[in-house]
């Protein structure tokens, strides 16, 4: 019988990209400071987005959403709502799809068909970037050097989508704590990152960290 591999919000792939300069790929918030930098991936959603606004509200906690262009045209007052809640928007393409199955040409189409949807919430024609599922296709990637614009990633992982109950994600947090300057990957297409925050925001907050917002802007 084959062990299971202990559950770790910082996997190898995830070391070896820090390796990267910051400018290039993003795995860590401002540098200095003991702050925590939140993020959303796969929304905004109808039933998951608000609630989680209102726990993040309820503390006194900005976050950085990467939002799926689909959704934004589906849900734009949830989308709407998370701008006005002083949080910044980030794109995660138009239809989340298999990034390296796409040409270039497609995987800038879906990018910028994103910022424009952002554009007509927040007025900046630029947003950070993070790509579906994480993928980085080398093609994209010298793509985003020659624009000068960084690739917005994370160095924590809360695997939040793993389908594990949140008591297990809580255990794996406290057993792994973040460090000042995380980006922390999150979901708020579901339940799961909000049960977890609900126990892990007061802990992080006594352990002295404060949380912001990445920089709405991804041009250097």
């Amino acid at each position: 019988m084959t062990a299971m591999h202990p559950l770790t919000p910082r996997p190898k792939r995830l070391l070896l990209l820090s390796l990267l300069p910051n400018a290039w790929v993003e795995t860590v918030g401002r540098r200095g400071g003991q702050n925590l930098y939140l993020s959303f991936d796969d929304g905004p959603h109808p039933a998951h987005t608000g609630p989680l606004l209102e726990l993040l509200a309820a503390h006194g906690v900005l976050a950085t959403f990467f939002l799926v262009g689909e959704q934004v045209e589906r849900h734009p007052e949830v989308a709407r709502r998370i701008f006005d809640a002083g949080h910044t928007l980030g794109n995660h393409s138009y239809s989340h799809p298999v990034f390296d199955s796409l040409s270039l040409e497609r995987q800038i189409e879906e990018i910028d068909r994103t910022d424009a949807l952002l554009c007509a919430i927040d007025g900046r024609p630029v947003h950070p970037f993070r790509p579906p599922r994480g993928v980085l296709p080398p093609a994209m990637v010298m793509h985003f050097l020659r624009q000068r614009r960084r690739i917005a990633y994370w160095s924590y992982d809360s695997l939040d989508y793993s389908r594990r109950p949140a008591s297990e994600l809580i255990e794996v947090a406290k057993r792994h704590p973040p460090r000042a300057g995380d980006i922390l990957l999150m979901h708020d297409d579901s339940a799961i990152s909000m049960q977890v925050l609900e126990a892990m925001i007061p802990q992080w907050k006594r352990d002295g960290f404060g949380f912001e917002a990445l920089p709405a802007e991804s041009v250097r």
